[in-house]
């Protein structure tokens, strides 16, 4: 990073210290949730909604979970809310992991140690990733392989955001947004003078460990402490069958007969043993640790807090199967970051001017044959101000401007020049109230620029600008009943990895090359929806279609180069349509509010590109049904998910079968719902099914996780 840039952004930050996101500041509007309170009551159920105490504007916060129902926090696209109980039993240490059962999410699934979400077929640079509205400021969209900095053990609360809301972050609304919510920077006082969170898990299909814990302090009347730390373990995956599927399988054993033809008997072997694995996933070992620590001053007038995160993870790469004698590769990340949100509430029109400000220093070396190889080191600030809008009437919205610059070198393989990004954006939301009818809309201007270092005098970069924009409409005939129709125009630049990469990279075990002449990525997206809820039944139906000018795809052209496939990215028109279903209904119900219900989803995608044929690794038909019972001191839920056979699948790609997973969790609360203690008892994938991911690039020597039970503890005290 430029050291002016950097400057300059740092004076700006100090300018505005006294601001705080508002998206995510418990703000009087509920369009602007807050977490709840450590130590305060359990979270909703779903479609229901719980206050706690209030925060440093003085408003009480609500906090609305569940999928179904969304309250009016945005009454046009509903986002996907996971927090409580059910983030605790999907806890992992990867966010794709934790959300990958999610209604139209599934995950990258490149390795167990890297796992990024998908987001209705979308992957990378066109779904953002995070934490407290700012970027997780880390190399997880460069390539699938790299891990993503958020420290989920110790995360709040996830939101899934799509619709005109993406504006907010970002000019590409196609994919939609990951949000990860912590309290590093508390957001209000705590009620107690000390506040203890915790969460242990176990899993046997790695032998994995997870834990968790945070401790915030009311160290005086407006100052509040936080201090969180994580640690994870896992070894090798124990899967269900084969490693390799069966069409990898049926290429390879014929390569193996050519190299024994060709009198190279140890090659032969190396590849025959690669085949025939089964039983355990090779090199998919991960661990790691993150230590936080954060501080807050907080009144009525507003607030002031800074935090700081060192997070450290190391991740084994499964091989392809090869015929070179193995050399393991894994990956070393490592990330220091700083955080800094402050706001003050003005009262008159605008109630209240907020900013976020970040900096991450991250890297990650490769390792192979244990000394590191490639290293890749980024450099990234990121802020954003907003002016928060008071209620008039059924009147409110919110206003602001983001930059954002980012650093990118690597060190070892010429993959792709080092570069400087820089990005500065306006955006305005605005949300009207007419009595049954919402509406919203939302603009957002931004500059992108590309500056790559060393390809000559003639190569200055590429500059882009952009403008996206969202409108939406709900009607509420009854109170139970929500119509909406959404619509957005997103464009996006290229980053440079689309534009410049060109080179053998050991860690994706892939050739790719890139295309510097590159135009915006232009999408268009509609997106009609339907919520119900009642005493005893939630339901809501979803469907989208976007169209794509200059969609930017990597593409497998069935060269191999070193023995890697090479993949070339290509821009061209694409086509995605989609929906995501699903509904609860209590088919029982008896005193002391114990209940059982019927539960079922569906989510389907279908994407083409235009001249070419399906695009790559889009997830296929997925249904899930299931039985979910409750009362105070005892929840259980069993249910089944099947994945369709995914063959609509671009050229030189493999089709995937499909699978059906069986799960079951039993959740024991010994104080009742409110009380301190939960355990979850969980059992995944109780089948023990070979299932592969179709969203993953390497679904055919990395299959998922077979048979696991696992026991959470969770602790509030």
């Amino acid at each position: 990073m430029h050291k002016s840039t950097l400057a300059a952004s740092t004076a700006l930050s100090a300018v505005l210290l006294a601001f705080s996101n508002p998206a995510f500041a418990a703000a009087e509007d509920p369009a602007s949730p807050a977490p709840a309170a450590t130590g305060g009551p359990q979270a909703a159920s779903p479609g229901q909604i719980s206050t706690t105490q209030t925060d440093d504007a003085g408003h009480a916060p609500i906090v609305v979970t569940g999928r179904l129902i969304s309250g009016d926090r945005d009454a046009i696209v509903a986002p996907v809310v996971i927090n409580g109980e059910d983030l605790a039993r999907r806890a992992a240490a990867q966010i794709g992991s934790v959300l990958a059962h999610l209604p139209g999410v599934s995950t990258s699934g490149f390795a167990p140690g890297a796992s990024r979400p998908v987001l209705r077929g979308f992957d990378g640079p066109r779904v953002q990733v995070l934490t407290d509205g700012l970027g997780a400021l880390d190399a997880s969209s460069v390539s699938a392989d790299h891990g993503v900095a958020i420290d989920t053990l110790n995360v709040e609360q996830i939101d899934v955001l799509h619709g005109p809301e993406v504006l907010l972050y970002a000019a590409d609304p196609a994919g939609g947004a990951v949000n990860a919510l912590d309290r590093r920077i508390p957001r209000r006082m705590p009620d107690k003078p000390i506040t203890v969170n915790a969460l242990g898990a176990y899993g046997s299909a790695a032998d994995s460990v997870n834990l968790g814990g945070a401790v915030d302090v009311a160290i005086a009347p407006r100052l509040a402490a936080h201090f969180d730390a994580s640690y994870n373990r896992a070894g090798d995956v124990r899967i269900g069958g084969d490693v390799v599927s069966e069409p990898l399988r049926a290429r390879l054993r014929a390569e193996a007969d050519d190299l024994t033809a060709a009198g190279d008997p140890e090659g032969a072997a190396n590849l025959t043993a690669g085949i025939d694995a089964r039983g355990r996933l090779a090199n998919s070992w991960a661990r790691g640790s993150a230590f936080g620590a954060g501080l807050a001053f907080i009144d009525s007038g507003g607030s002031l807090g800074v935090s700081v995160q060192r997070l450290n993870s190391d991740y084994g790469i499964p091989p392809r199967p090869s015929a070179a004698a193995p050399d393991p590769v894994s990956l070393s990340l490592r990330q220091t970051r700083y955080d800094l949100r402050g706001s003050v509430n003005l009262g008159g029109f605008f109630d209240r001017l907020e900013a976020r400000v970040a900096y991450g220093d991250y890297t990650h070396a490769e390792i192979e044959d244990g000394v590191a190889g490639t290293r890749f080191f980024n450099k990234s600030i990121e802020s954003r101000f907003v002016l928060t809008q008071a209620r008039h009437g059924g009147w409110r919205g919110e206003s602001g401007i983001q930059y954002g610059t980012r650093n990118f070198r690597i060190e070892g393989e010429p993959l792709l020049p080092n570069s400087v990004t820089e990005r500065i954006a306006g955006f305005t939301r605005q949300q009207l109230s007419l009595g049954p009818v919402d509406l919203e809309g939302s603009l957002r201007g931004e500059h992108v620029s590309v500056k790559p270092k060393g390809l000559g005098p003639n190569d200055s970069g590429r500059s882009f600008d952009l403008f996206a924009a969202g409108a939406g409409i709900a009607w509420h005939p009854l109170e139970s009943v929500t119509l909406s129709l959404a619509a957005t125009h997103g464009e996006r630049a290229p980053t440079a990895e689309e534009l410049y990469i060109d080179g053998l990279h050991d860690a994706t075990q892939s050739y790719e090359r890139g295309n510097p002449a590159f135009r915006i990525e232009r999408s268009n997206t509609v997106e009609a929806g339907l919520r119900y809820h009642s005493d005893r039944f939630a339901g809501a139906f979803t469907a989208y279609a976007t169209d794509f000018s200059n969609f930017i795809a990597p593409i497998p052209t069935g060269e191999r180069i070193e023995g890697a496939p090479v993949y070339q990215y290509i821009q061209l028109p694409a086509k995605f349509r989609g929906l995501e279903a699903e509904g609860s209904w209590k088919a029982l119900t008896w005193d002391n509010g114990r209940s059982l219900s019927l539960e079922s989803a569906v989510d389907y995608v279908h994407a083409s590109l235009t001249g070419s044929g399906p695009a790559p690794r889009i997830p296929p038909l997925r249904v899930r049904g299931g039985l979910t019972y409750e009362s105070d001191r005892v929840g259980a839920n069993i249910e089944a998910i099947v994945h369709a056979r995914q063959d609509r699948v671009t050229t030189y790609e493999n089709p995937v079968d499909s699978y059906t997973l069986l799960n079951a969790n039993v959740t024991w609360r010994p104080m009742g719902k409110n009380g301190p203690l939960a355990l979850i008892l969980s059992g995944n994938n109780l089948l023990d099914k070979v299932g592969r991911l179709a969203t993953s690039e390497t679904r055919d020597f990395v299959p998922i996780a077979g048979r696991d039970i696992r026991l959470t503890a969770t602790l509030k005290i």
